[in-house]
């Protein structure tokens, strides 16, 4: 039996990964790692295996009691968050000197190709301190719909993003989270594995917007726009501004890269398919209204 901390528990993912472990009937004993435990508890409720610690990706001071006697540790990085210097170096020394052996980051598909995003750094740092680790790649978020994106689609009927044609690939963050689940209680199987998970299309905004338009009754456009505009836009409305260079990064570097490689990894782990675009648009449709 293991004990495993889950980072970024209360977050979209982190809620699916602690679903699918709880759900698993695990034999581990799993900790959510939140700054507000009592809010935890209520998003959690039903839960009753589950653990709680005080945890605060910004205060170092919470590092050493929330990861005690913890042997596996799942890592999610705050989009918010980008000087891997200031925030995860300490965190992961922390990890080391705690003699935590077994780290799973949810990175981001194509990181080992890309020095100046974060998670590469945080790929870099986990292999030189010596870690076993599994590096689980993602493509991108179908949720982004309907978190990031989703106030300019309420409110301005639009999509802005400086993206131009280039292809994203598209996956479920409930697909992520099975996927996570089975690999924090299945660690020895998959350890030191680089693990890129995808869904099976890969479209563009455009298309996307598309797809989205046939379901809902007010539609909405794809906005084409550089990323200096992008920029000014987003830091009028008040979006911090490491959050804004990371959604630049994620959304204008695909315009000059090859279209996504498609993975199967999620079928062979699962025996299912990932959950398809006009799928999840059908299960979202009420929140682009």
């Amino acid at each position: 039996m293991s004990r495993i901390l889950i980072t970024g528990a209360t977050g979209n993912i982190g809620i699916e990964v602690i679903r699918f472990l709880m759900e698993s009937d695990t034999s581990n004993e799993v900790i959510a790692a939140v700054r507000d435990i009592e809010k935890a508890k209520r998003l959690f409720e039903g839960y009753d295996r589950l653990q709680y610690v005080h945890f605060d990706f910004e205060n170092p001071a919470t590092f050493k009691e929330a990861t005690h006697n913890v042997d596996r540790f799942f890592l999610l990085r705050p989009p918010h968050l980008a000087d891997v210097g200031k925030y995860f170096r300490p965190l992961i020394e922390i990890l080391k000197k705690q003699q935590i052996k077994e780290i799973v980051f949810l990175s981001v598909q194509g990181a080992e190709k890309s020095k100046v995003i974060p998670h590469n750094q945080i790929e870099r740092l986990i292999k030189e301190l010596n870690f076993d680790f599994i590096f689980l790649r993602p493509s991108y978020f179908m949720q982004n719909l309907t978190t990031t994106l989703l106030d300019d689609i309420k409110f301005k009927r639009q999509i802005i993003l400086p993206s131009g044609r280039a292809k994203f690939n598209w996956i479920d963050i409930e697909n992520i989270g099975e996927a996570c689940s089975i690999l924090l209680n299945g660690f020895p199987e998959f350890k030191n594995r680089e693990i890129e998970i995808t869904g099976d299309e890969n479209e563009n905004f455009e298309k996307v917007v598309g797809l989205i338009n046939k379901l809902i009754a007010r539609p909405i456009r794809f906005r084409n726009v550089k990323p200096w505009t992008y920029y000014q836009i987003k830091k009028k409305e008040g979006m911090e501004k490491g959050l804004i260079l990371v959604m630049i990064m994620l959304h204008f570097l695909p315009r000059f890269q090859k279209e996504s490689k498609i993975s199967d990894f999620y079928e062979k782990l699962t025996g299912k398919k990932p959950t398809s675009l006009i799928d999840f648009i059908r299960r979202e449709k009420d929140k682009f209204e």
